[in-house]
């Protein structure tokens, strides 16, 4: 009887303990930037459109927030920061597989801010045998990917900012 109750003891703080992994993270490219220069600041609409990225992630519980080391790519996350009270981190999109496992291995929600060349390829390693999102091109600034983590399986919506 003794080893009974041990058992169902032990049972019993394996399901408390047992967490659910769950988790969402936001991939955006930068805001609109300026039209001159090799490392531009975000233009006036651009400036909207992070203000608005806060904003809509404001109640969302970001627990991490990632950028490249671009001027733009900083200017986009830095209200999504100050209001989650987070430190930026800068990532290299260089390594996407080792990126990937990281933003997996993390607890919280979370947002990466990259380019036009780089968030579809992002948001694609957590696709899986669904279909890829293309390349955004040049002038697409108002797509989110919101990749959906549930004990490391993961689904990937792609919305427009007043979809979200």
């Amino acid at each position: 009887m003794k080893h009974i109750l041990v058992f169902l003891i032990a049972l019993f703080f394996a399901a408390c303990s047992s967490k659910d992994s769950t988790k969402t993270i936001y991939v955006v490219r930068h805001a609109e930037k300026m039209l001159t220069g090799d490392d531009p600041e975000l233009s006036m609409a651009g400036k909207a459109r992070a203000t608005k990225l806060g904003q809509l992630l404001s109640e969302k519980d970001i627990k991490h927030v990632f950028s490249t080391d671009y001027v733009r790519t900083i200017a986009t996350i830095e209200p999504t920061a100050r209001t989650a009270g987070v430190e930026i981190q800068i990532y290299s999109p260089k390594n996407n597989a080792e990126f990937v496992q990281q933003l997996k291995d993390l607890d919280g929600n979370i947002l990466v801010v990259g380019h036009s060349n780089t968030v579809s390829q992002l948001a694609n390693e957590f696709v899986g045998k669904a279909e890829k999102y293309p390349e955004l091109d040049e002038s697409e600034y108002n797509y989110i990917y919101i990749i959906s983590l549930i004990d490391n399986v993961s689904s990937v919506v792609r919305k427009t900012y007043k979809e979200f």
